[in-house]
């Protein structure tokens, strides 16, 4: 069927999202389906990735008729140094959202912060002994200061590694140091990438594919390790929260304010503003009942797991938040925001306010967020929205009602305790489950969204599958909201969908059988997790060794790209559902699905269709058990004394 003709139930998995695309059609508004659609076959040199554009001489495009370029690259090296190019891309998106946190942390702790202050002092000690900081009769200030110097220097070191690449199993850091890929300081890496990858410099596909990984693991163990940590210190770390997701979460008798982006400096000052008594008398005054905030994309993430402020929707539902005519405001700040959405909001009422200088768009409002004067900053952005509330146009008007229940705020801490308890937090009792088989394996499902797909479906799909055959689910980013969308973020799923030996577990610990961990860039927790695993003990001395995977099943950013990179470098294999722009250079395609194995434990696998992409899954967590002997059927026997006294019990 041609994509021109497909019904909004053929493009999206959820009601909400299908009645807004309908109205968007009967409203004339033009969606990212839309310019889909108009954009046709796409290019097979861009997708295979053998077009260069990195000097002048060219545009060149690789063929069998001019299998070089004109400074003579061949497809390998074309198609190695896009996928870089992508990688850096990636990296450099996630860890500069981190160094505004680091800065942020330093200000505070110099007593500049503002509005800003430590919310989190255990978060902040535990970071500190991590890095061996002293803590002993000093202040929460110094040592906050000195964390903030140290972590700066993660971003500009030249000679040394990172130091959070001590945090990893110590089998992994010998794995990195032994290939070469253990990565200097974040901008170094970023810098030295894009050098190797400017015209006349690195050749080698393999050297260049190196630098990929090298590159990845400075965002994973470096950028977005630091991230979430120094994000918990500031904002507080995330624990299990009730709230609500879908477009339903709109309310038509207050006034609807989005925030969307990846920030959470700014976010975190609204949720707190948004219940300040003065903006509710403004808004009162103004007609509504209130403000009522809700996210989209990453920050909604961020915001929903320290506060429960629901989820309007994942990346693709952006413009249809719009188009249900009841939003006022669309606060955004960095990566993921479309530049259509000034566009989209012309039909409608709603004000389009970017407020990151690095992130402009035309026909936004620019109006930059006072982080010195934050909470001022974000009490006016919210009068703005309330003062355009008499501009809705009743007419245009179309809340859907779908919204689901869920259950977020899953940080490996707020895990550890609710496997043990305050006194006994510990990963033990998850070992154990894995080890006694009734949780088969760990999958991580992570990513995006992307018109190539139907939305959430894929995703949806394996959650479902995964889970009914006992497999823990830990979920980051919009992959987690697709899943929350269909009311499966909560603890009753266990009860209705989950496998016996899983539910068991489940209703042991007081846990979903799908754990939201936060936004795309808090993948770093599940690598943490992994790693609390493997220090746990009886589950092998690497996270190569764990029955875990990666799954992107809908990606689309390059972000993505690089977040499947560090997986793979820290020995989780991946699937992916949709491939990486590299099917033009064989070498290049067998180095990512085949070398990596041998380099790294783990490796890229594509499958585009959901249920393959199960069985792969399954197949990749039992071959890991299999390597770690857990799969032996063990006889049950009766013990008596001596055979007590011989094991110690």
């Amino acid at each position: 069927m041609a994509r021109e003709h497909l019904k909004p139930a053929d493009r999206v998995s959820d009601e909400a999202s299908c009645e807004v695309i309908a109205k968007a059609l009967h409203d004339g508004v033009e969606t990212c389906f839309d310019r889909f659609d108009a954009q046709g076959i796409q290019c097979k040199f861009g997708t295979s990735g053998v077009c260069c554009k990195n000097c002048h001489m060219g545009p060149c495009r690789i063929a069998a008729k001019s299998p070089r370029g004109i400074c003579g690259a061949d497809a390998d090296t074309i198609v190695a140094r896009n996928f870089l190019r992508e990688v850096v891309g990636g990296c450099a998106a996630h860890s500069d959202h981190a160094r505004h946190l680091v800065l942020r942390l330093k200000a505070v702790a110099e007593g500049k912060g503002g509005d800003y202050r430590i919310n989190d002092p255990k978060a902040l000690h535990r970071a500190a002994a991590q890095y061996a900081i002293p803590t002993v009769d000093r202040s929460d200030a110094a040592i906050a200061l000195d964390l903030a110097h140290l972590c700066i220097g993660e971003f500009t070191s030249q000679e040394e590694p990172l130091k959070t690449l001590s945090l990893a199993p110590r089998k992994r850091q010998a794995v990195w140091a032994e290939t070469g890929v253990a990565p200097l300081g974040i901008d170094r890496m970023c810098v030295e990438s894009m050098h190797r990858t400017h015209m006349g410099v690195d050749h080698d596909y393999r050297n260049l594919l190196l630098q990929a990984f090298r590159t990845s693991l400075a965002d994973g163990w470096g950028g977005a390790r630091l991230a979430s940590m120094v994000g918990d210190i500031l904002f507080g770390t995330p624990t299990p929260v009730r709230s609500r997701a879908n477009l339903g979460v709109l309310e038509a008798k207050r006034v609807n304010v989005i925030v969307h982006g990846h920030e959470p400096a700014l976010s975190e000052m609204l949720a707190i503003a948004c219940n300040d008594p003065e903006v509710v008398a403004y808004a009162q005054a103004a007609g509504a009942e209130g403000v009522n905030l809700a996210g989209l994309c990453c920050t909604a993430n961020e915001i929903l797991m320290r506060h429960g402020i629901p989820v309007a929707g994942n990346f693709h539902q952006q413009e249809l938040a719009i188009i249900t005519g009841a939003v006022e405001m669309m606060v955004v700040d960095v990566q993921c925001v479309m530049p259509s959405l000034p566009q989209v909001a012309a039909a409608y009422h709603t004000e389009i306010v970017s407020t990151a200088d690095i992130a402009k768009t035309i026909g936004a409002t620019h109006l930059r967020f006072d982080d010195d004067h934050a909470l001022s900053s974000a009490k006016s952005l919210l009068k703005r929205a309330i003062d355009r509330y008499a501009r809705r146009d009743p007419a245009k008007v179309a809340i859907p009602s779908q919204q689901q229940p869920l259950v977020a705020g899953f940080s490996v801490e707020a895990i550890r305790y609710m496997l043990g308890g305050r006194f006994r937090a510990s990963f033990r009792p998850l070992n154990d489950a894995i080890i006694q088989g009734r949780i088969r394996g760990v999958c991580g499902i992570v990513g995006c969204n992307n018109p190539k797909t139907k939305a959430d479906s894929y995703i949806n799909h394996v959650v479902r599958e995964l889970i009914a055959r006992n497999v823990l689910v830990l979920q980051t980013g919009c992959a987690a909201q697709a899943s929350a969308k269909t009311g499966a973020l909560t603890p009753e799923t266990a009860l209705t969908a989950a496998g016996a030996s899983l539910r068991e577990v489940c209703e042991t610990v007081g846990i979903p059988p799908i754990l939201h961990m936060g936004s795309c860039v808090d993948n770093g927790r599940i690598l943490e997790a992994a790693t609390e695993i493997v220090l746990e003990g009886g589950l092998g001395d690497d996270l190569a060794q764990l029955p875990a995977v990666g799954l992107a099943p809908e990606w689309m950013s390059e972000k993505a790209v690089t977040i499947a990179c560090y997986f793979v470098a820290s020995g989780c294999d991946v699937v992916l559902g949709l491939p990486f722009h590299t099917s033009g250079s064989d070498k290049v395609q067998e180095f990512l699905h085949e070398e990596t194995q041998k380099l790294f434990g783990a490796a890229f696998y594509d499958v585009p269709e959901p249920g393959p992409a199960v069985e792969k899954i399954m197949e990749l967590i039992e071959q890991k058990r299999d390597r770690l002997g857990i799969n032996r059927a063990l006889e049950r026997k009766l013990l008596d004394m001596k055979d007590r006294r011989e094991i110690n019990v």
